[in-house]
């Protein structure tokens, strides 16, 4: 019977369904749309970190930032002995990123705090080098003038005339180096990286005079499997090709840690201690242990560098959680309460009908269940619709793809690249801790979840539950006679 009067109760008043069902309809995709959205943007930004972080890395610890000793100033310096005109010079500069070094006993130690599973760590270089020639000028001497200029008391000539031509021509060719520590390859930039061509390194190699490129790089400078790198007059054997899983590659050469540390005069020194924690949910707790008990570094985790992302994603990401929450919200309060209202005015146009089922028997309670599973099942229609839209509002924003782009860098404690978090890039001395502008690109997805889909379902019948109510209320407060006075 309840089934049977609710079927025909729904099919002749099939307008004010549509109308309810519509309205919530609208605000669960409007739901979906958002949510989709912000997971899309959340998986932006792990594309971003992935950048930054080697894959498996939970935090970095970097050494704090110091103020600059008297009279250094940071700057590279090049000095080129004298030669024949036209020789060609050259001189290399291979310099520490962010000019801030941790003792590799560091890693040990940070490894021994409660939390840690793994640290390894890593040395992150800047290679400049300077090439070209010094022309000399040639004397012109003037003729218009007599060719003789007299002098001082003794009366000697001096000619007279000018320089003309020379000069310097000097090519600057920068490049990122990175030291990785083979015995450990389980960690740090690298692993965000697959070898495309050629193989990665051995743990034997711990000192051996090998590299592996950056894919874009090689390309750049043409180099292949077997080819031959000089960094500072060392040669070094390409053995492998890498390329980066997302984003860019931490550095352009990657050699063993211990060669780094010849290379840049920085025996037993590193820039950056990656750490892998026992737990992810204790990151936070972590963190705090290595600042306490190793003085003197900074600890940056995930969480510290997506606050530093600047650009569009970050502008679309805070819209998304902020400003689209809170108009899912009011949108679904206003629904709610539509729904309940439309359901209310229902029941007052069927004072009749109700009173007359009242006086035929039914109890205050059968009315109420009547109204409370017509509104659930329009809550249900409308989240079957809401679904829909909202699912094709989903595929048309990861059909678009809207291009986001993420600038990366510019926040405290440095940016990523080569050196990890507070390597730096700059170069203009020990005060400066920030990298060189990163800018990503990112594809934006809207994936739907099961999850989203789940709570969907929820707000559909709690739609219906809330217009149910209203309209319950309504209709156990009626009574026969308030019937009998509607007949005419």
């Amino acid at each position: 019977m309840f089934f049977t009067y609710l079927r025909r109760e729904l099919r002749r008043r099939r307008k004010a369904a549509l109308v309810v069902a519509s309205g919530l309809a609208l605000s669960i995709a409007l739901v979906i749309v958002v949510n989709s959205v912000s997971s899309g943007m959340n998986q932006a930004q792990d594309k971003v970190l992935q950048s930054l972080y080697g894959l498996g890395t939970d935090m970095t610890v970097t050494k704090a930032a110091e103020a600059p000793k008297s009279g250094e100033t940071g700057r590279p310096r090049f000095e080129f002995g004298a030669k024949d005109d036209g020789d060609e010079q050259s001189s290399d500069r291979v310099m520490v990123q962010g000019f801030q070094t941790l003792a590799s006993s560091t890693v040990t130690k940070v490894a021994g705090q409660k939390g840690v599973a793994d640290s390894v760590g890593g040395l992150s270089l800047q290679v400049m080098k300077v090439s070209g020639e010094f022309k000399r000028g040639q004397f012109k001497q003037d003729q218009s003038g007599g060719g003789m200029r007299q002098g001082g008391s003794g009366g000697s000539g001096q000619p007279q005339g000018r320089v003309e031509g020379g000069g310097a021509s000097f090519d600057v060719n920068s490049y990122s180096v990175y030291g990785t520590d083979v015995a450990e390859q389980g960690l740090g930039p690298l692993t965000s990286s697959k070898v495309t061509k050629g193989r990665m390194f051995k743990v034997s190699e711990t000192d051996a005079k090998v590299a592996v490129a950056d894919a874009s790089y090689a390309k750049e400078k043409k180099l292949a499997l077997g080819d031959t790198v000089k960094i500072k007059s060392v040669k070094y054997k390409l053995i492998g090709i890498a390329t980066p899983d997302s984003g860019d590659a931490a550095a352009n050469l990657y050699v063993p840690l211990k060669q780094a540390q010849t290379l840049a005069d920085a025996k037993n020194k590193i820039t950056t201690v990656y750490v892998k924690a026992t737990d992810s949910q204790q990151i936070s707790a972590v963190k705090a242990t290595i600042q306490k008990n190793i003085s003197g570094t900074t600890v940056t985790t995930s969480a510290d560098l997506a606050d530093t992302v600047s650009g569009s994603l970050s502008t679309a990401s805070n819209l998304a959680s902020n400003v689209g929450k809170w108009l899912s919200i009011a949108v679904l309060v206003a629904a709610f309460l539509v729904a309940g209202l439309l359901t209310s005015s229902a029941v007052s146009r069927r004072v009749r009908e109700f009173g007359t089922l009242k006086a035929l028997g039914w109890k205050s309670g059968r009315v109420t269940r009547q109204v409370v599973g017509e509104a659930v099942v329009n809550g249900l229609v409308g989240g079957v619709l809401g679904i829909a839209v909202g699912l094709a509002g989903a595929y048309v924003v990861t059909a678009i793809s809207p291009t986001l782009t993420a600038q990366l860098g510019s926040g405290a404690g440095g940016g990523a690249r080569g050196g990890g978090i507070g390597g730096g890039m700059g170069m203009g001395g020990p005060g400066m801790r920030q990298s060189a502008g990163k800018t990503l690109d990112i594809a934006l997805s809207a994936p739907v979840s099961a999850t989203t889909i789940t709570l969907a379902v929820g707000l559909a019948v709690a739609g219906g539950l809330i217009a149910g109510a209203f309209g319950g209320w309504r209709a156990s407060r009626l009574r026969p006679a308030d019937a009998l006075r509607r007949v005419e």
